[in-house]
């Protein structure tokens, strides 16, 4: 059991984090573009292309898709991004306050 929570933390060095930092804001800002948003800033993209990486692993490996290389790993965070982006929009037009 502690063998494999030293792997997990082991694998997460600075270089590590900055290329995953990179990733997300690629991907995020990519996402913004393509969805027509006004975007969320630096920080926002960042967080909207990590959290997108993850949903599009994720619905990766439900198909049995992985990604190779740095190109491949934008490719998905950036899928997984747009359905972020359209899901929070989703949810925000159902709780939009109107004056």
């Amino acid at each position: 059991m502690f063998t494999q929570a030293t792997l997990v933390l082991a694998a997460l060095d600075l270089t590590s984090i900055v290329w995953w930092l990179l990733v997300g804001l690629i991907a995020g800002f990519l996402a913004s573009v393509v969805m027509r948003g006004g975007g969320y800033g630096i920080v926002g993209d960042i967080v909207v292309g990590l959290i997108g990486a993850f949903i599009g692993g994720f619905l990766a490996s439900l198909v049995g898709m992985g990604s190779s290389g740095f190109i491949g790993t934008i490719i998905i965070a950036f899928i997984g991004a747009c359905v972020l982006i359209a899901l929070l929009r989703l949810v925000s037009r159902g709780t939009a306050r109107r004056y």
